[in-house]
C-alpha cells in the first residue's frame, strides 16, 4: 500500500498524458477527440488530426466547447487565470470521487489528504468512464475500454461508501462500484446505478448528517417540480434501513438499445472561472450569457430566475456555478433541468448564497431577487407574481410531499421555517 506524500507525488508523475473521448450527438460509441498533456501544473489540451479531420456525415466534429475550445490546430492557449480547460474540469471528479480515488489508489483516509497528493490526470485517468457529459479520458489514442462495474445492489453501495468515510481501503470487486461512480461531481457520498432501463445518480446518508439530508433534498426537489420548476425526477429507495435519493440522468439518453451521451458544461465554465475564482460568479453576469447565447433566452432567463427564488425560499445556499449546467450541442446552449437543490443546515436565520444575485449583494432574500429582476427580463410585478406562487405552492403542499417523503415530526419541525420558507427568506 502506498501511504506516503511522496510516493502519491511520484504515482502522479506517471500520468503525462491522456486522450479525450467524445460521444458526437446521437451516437452510442466514442470518437477521440484530442490530447492532454501535464505542463508545470497546467493541463493543456489539443484537438486530433483525425477529428479536425471528420467531415459532415461522420458525423462531422463539434468543439468541445466554444468559445474555449474552438476547432483548430494546435495546443488551444488557456483562458486567463485556469489552469486547464474548464470543460474538460467539469467532467473530473470533484471532492467525493477524489475521496474515493485517493482511498482506491493510495489507502488514505480523503477526508485527512490534500487532494493535491494525485495530479489532475490522474483524477480523469482512474476515475470511473459514465461521467456526466460527453466526455471520457484514455490512456489510448486508438482503443478505448470503459473503466465500468457489474450493477450491484444499493446495500453494498452503502457499506462501500461507509468503507470510504471511515477511511477503510477499497479493494474488493464490490467496492469497484463505488470506484465506478467516482467521476461525478460533489461533495456526498453518491454512486452510479441503472434500474428498468433508466440511469440514476443515488446519493447517501453521511454518517456526519445531523438531519436527513437526503429526505431535505428529496422534498425540495419534489417541490420545486410542484411550483413549476424544470427538474430532473427524484424518488426515494429504503435499503438496509437507510433512504437513498435517486436522481434520473438526464445526460443519458436510449438509442437502439444502446445509450447515446448528452454534452454538458457547468455555469462556472460558462463565466470563465474556476473553483479559485467561484466566489466571483453571478447571477447577473450568467443571465447576460444566457441573453445572448441560449436557446429560448426569455424562458431561460424566467427558469433561472425561478430557480433562484426556490433556492432562497428552501434554504439552498449551495447554489454555487457547479449546480448549474447547459447542455451544449456543438454551436447553441440549453439549460439543462435543475438538480442538487438541497437545503442547507441553519442555524440562525441570515443566510446568504453561494453566487452573487446582483453586483456584490447574495443575501438570501426575496428582495435581493427583487433588485436583480432587470437583469432577468422581469418586471418588479412579474417577480411578485412569481414570488406569491411559489410561496403559495409550497405551503399548499408541504404535509403531502413531507408525508411521502416519511419525513418524522422532529425533522418536518425541524426544516419548516428554518429552510423552508425562513422568515429572513422573505423580509
Amino acid at each position: 500500500m502506498i501511504s506516503s506524500k511522496k510516493n502519491a507525488n511520484s504515482l502522479s508523475s506517471n500520468y503525462k498524458e491522456a486522450f479525450v473521448w467524445i460521444w458526437l450527438p446521437n451516437e452510442t460509441e466514442p470518437v477521440v477527440a484530442g490530447r492532454l498533456e501535464a505542463d508545470n501544473g497546467r493541463v493543456l489540451f489539443n484537438y486530433g488530426k483525425s477529428y479536425l479531420e471528420r467531415m459532415v456525415g461522420q458525423p462531422a466534429a463539434i468543439p468541445i466547447y466554444e468559445p474555449e475550445a474552438p476547432l483548430q490546430a494546435g495546443v488551444l492557449p488557456l483562458p486567463e487565470g485556469l489552469s486547464m480547460p474548464g470543460c474538460i474540469r467539469d467532467a473530473a471528479p470533484d471532492a467525493w470521487g477524489r475521496r474515493v480515488i485517493i482511498n482506491k489508489m493510495l489507502g488514505l483516509k480523503g477526508a485527512n489528504t490534500d487532494t493535491a497528493a494525485l495530479g489532475e490526470l490522474t483524477y480523469l485517468l482512474e476515475s470511473g468512464s459514465d461521467r456526466i457529459g460527453a466526455l471520457d479520458f484514455q490512456r489510448s489514442p486508438t482503443e478505448y475500454v470503459a473503466r465500468s462495474a457489474s450493477n450491484i445492489s444499493m446495500e453494498e453501495l452503502i457499506e462501500s461508501a461507509a468503507r470510504v468515510e471511515k477511511g477503510i481501503p477499497l479493494s474488493s470487486d464490490l467496492d469497484q462500484a463505488l470506484f465506478h461512480g467516482s467521476s461525478i461531481g460533489g461533495a456526498r457520498p453518491k454512486a452510479l446505478i441503472q434500474d428498468k432501463g433508466k440511469k440514476y445518480v443515488a446519493k447517501f446518508s453521511s454518517s456526519a448528517d445531523l438531519y436527513s439530508v437526503v429526505k431535505a433534498e428529496f422534498i425540495a426537489m419534489r417541490l420545486a417540480s410542484i411550483v413549476g420548476l424544470k427538474v430532473a425526477p427524484v424518488k426515494l429507495a429504503k435499503t438496509a434501513n437507510k433512504h437513498v435519493l435517486l436522481i434520473e440522468r438526464f445526460d443519458r439518453q436510449r438509442n437502439n438499445g444502446a445509450w447515446s451521451r448528452k454534452a454538458m458544461v457547468s455555469a462556472l465554465t460558462l463565466l470563465g472561472l474556476d473553483e479559485m475564482m467561484a466566489r466571483y460568479a453571478s447571477y447577473e453576469t450568467l443571465a447576460e450569457i444566457i441573453r445572448h447565447r441560449f436557446t429560448n433566452p426569455k424562458d431561460t432567463l424566467r427558469e433561472l430566475f425561478s430557480r433562484l427564488v426556490f433556492s432562497i425560499l428552501c434554504g439552498n445556499t449551495d447554489d454555487h456555478a457547479r449546480n448549474h449546467a447547459a447542455f451544449w450541442g456543438g454551436h447553441s446552449l440549453t439549460l439543462t433541468p435543475a438538480y442538487d437543490i438541497c437545503p442547507q443546515g441553519r442555524t440562525g436565520n441570515e443566510a446568504s448564497q453561494a453566487m452573487l444575485i446582483s453586483g456584490g449583494n447574495n443575501m438570501s432574500q426575496l428582495k435581493s431577487c427583487l433588485a436583480a429582476a432587470h437583469h432577468f427580463l422581469l418586471s418588479e410585478d412579474d417577480a411578485r407574481a412569481l414570488f406569491a406562487l411559489q410561496i403559495q405552492a409550497i405551503e399548499n403542499n408541504w404535509d403531502s410531499v413531507c408525508e411521502e417523503a416519511e419525513l418524522s415530526v422532529v425533522d418536518k419541525n425541524l426544516f419548516w421555517k428554518r429552510q423552508f420558507l425562513n422568515p429572513f427568506s422573505t423580509e
